[in-house]
């Protein structure tokens, strides 16, 4: 697959965005395999839960374990995209994020800790990302009101891909919403093809439990044990 071909030019630099990367079969069965993880693995945070493989990263490093046969075919999957990741480098981490319909995360930036490319993949329902430009301020409410300042309608089993500015600079979030309002805004309208339905600007959408797979590349990492306090 010739993930370059999948660039959105109505967005900010760069975003490509392919739909079905996966099959409903695909889907069905990432989805099983989450739902048989032990209650423990998981870390609960106030608006969401999240699971790490291959590690948990850190600023000293992250401490390289196995990851799971199940979810490895797929990082061999992102791998495979030639040169999604630069320099040859090839995703060593998944981030799995579960979002209840209502849940959300209010704007951010993924940091340092990665090589800047992300790639992610959707199972269970819709979303919309939303991207802002960062503030100075660390006031939550103010944080909250800002316009965004572009849109992507990310559909289950598509992969998206983020590099340069929307790595580095647009911070991004998702609303703490139960439905969304499709608008022009939205800087993919006219590549979405969710479930073979066409969706135009002014649809509502209900959403449902989504599971996102973020793959990427962590540079630090150890096969030993590192002190982290």
């Amino acid at each position: 697959m010739e993930w370059k071909n999948y660039i959105i030019n109505q967005c900010l630099a760069s975003v490509y965005y392919i739909p079905d990367f996966i099959t409903p079969q695909e889907e069905s069965y990432l989805l099983s395999q989450v739902d048989k993880t032990p209650k423990p693995r998981w870390t609960q945070l106030s608006r969401r839960r999240l699971i790490n493989y291959g590690g948990v990263p850190h600023p000293k490093g992250m401490i390289a374990e196995p990851m799971p046969s199940w979810l490895q075919s797929y990082v061999d999957k992102i791998n495979q995209l030639n040169g999604v990741f630069e320099d040859g480098k090839k995703a060593n981490h998944v981030l799995v994020n579960e979002y209840l319909s209502g849940q959300g995360i209010m704007p951010h930036s993924v940091g340092p800790l990665f090589h800047p490319t992300i790639t992610t993949i959707s199972c269970g329902s819709h979303t919309v990302l939303e991207f802002h430009e960062p503030q100075e301020s660390d006031d939550t409410a103010a944080s909250m009101q800002r316009v965004p300042v572009t849109k992507l309608f990310i559909e289950q089993r598509s992969l998206l891909i983020l590099k340069d500015d929307m790595y580095n600079k647009y911070l991004h979030s998702i609303a703490e919403v139960d439905q969304d309002v499709v608008d022009e805004n939205i800087s993919n309208l006219s590549r979405i093809n969710c479930q073979d339905t066409k969706i135009q600007a002014g649809d509502v959408l209900k959403r449902k439990t989504r599971i996102s797979f973020t793959i990427r590349h962590v540079p630090k990492t150890s096969k030993m044990k590192i002190k982290l306090f």
